[in-house]
């Protein structure tokens, strides 16, 4: 495993931080991470991590983990079936509490990512985002941020969009402390897991344009 010392996109403080959390929290934690381990593969199979490509600091593609929630269930066709309809219960318990973000502890051990910052969305919003949205990727991503705190999966993509721009001008090693602690309550009342009808959120599918703030041929 490649760990990068000081990542780009963060600082000697906040990259201390993340490794004192992260470390004893991967040790404190092996006992419930090794049975979440099992349970996912008795109810979901192999193999028992989500394996996804997002886009870090500056739009740098990485590999993010994450414990499955979902069948592979397929239609008659051969499609995929519905978040909603492979999503199983005891997917939507982790998602609730949060444990499936789990593994992405090890993004942050190797530098890939930060335990407080922008969530990493999909590689295929890059092209989507205004210039103003764009700035998210201007910090590492984190496992919580401030858009988690302030509504999660209930807010509306530009309202995460300003949360997440708010963050990366207004980051400090103190704001990162009380976002980790609201982020333990927010966890611990299950709020903004999902919008209405979803399994966790819409897909972005870019601004209305008035809105898009840039040429659609541009790239991020």
């Amino acid at each position: 495993m490649s760990i990068q010392l000081l990542p780009k996109g963060t600082s000697l403080v906040k990259r201390l931080l993340d490794i004192l959390i992260t470390i004893p929290a991967l040790i404190i934690l092996s006992p419930i991470l090794i049975l979440i381990s099992i349970l996912v593969a008795i109810f979901h199979g192999f193999p028992i991590l989500f394996r996804q490509e997002r886009p870090g600091y500056r739009g740098k593609i990485f590999t993010i983990y994450k414990f499955r929630t979902m069948r592979d269930a397929l239609d008659k066709s051969g499609e995929p079936f519905p978040d909603q309809k492979r999503l199983t219960r005891f997917g939507g318990f982790l998602r609730s509490l949060s444990l499936d973000e789990l593994p992405e502890l090890i993004n942050v051990l190797k530098g890939e990512m930060s335990l407080v910052g922008p969530r990493p969305l999909l590689p295929a919003y890059l092209p989507l985002y205004n210039d103003e949205q764009a700035r998210r990727h201007d910090a590492l991503p984190g496992i919580t941020g401030w858009a988690q705190v302030h509504g999660r999966n209930a807010l509306s993509w530009q309202e995460k969009f300003e949360l997440d721009v708010w963050y990366v001008d207004n980051q400090s090693i103190w704001l990162d402390v009380k976002i980790i602690g609201l982020t333990l309550l927010k966890v611990l009342k299950r709020e903004g897991i999902s919008q209405p009808g979803q399994a966790t959120a819409e897909l972005f599918k870019g601004n209305p344009p008035e809105t898009s703030g840039k040429n659609a041929d541009s790239q991020f």
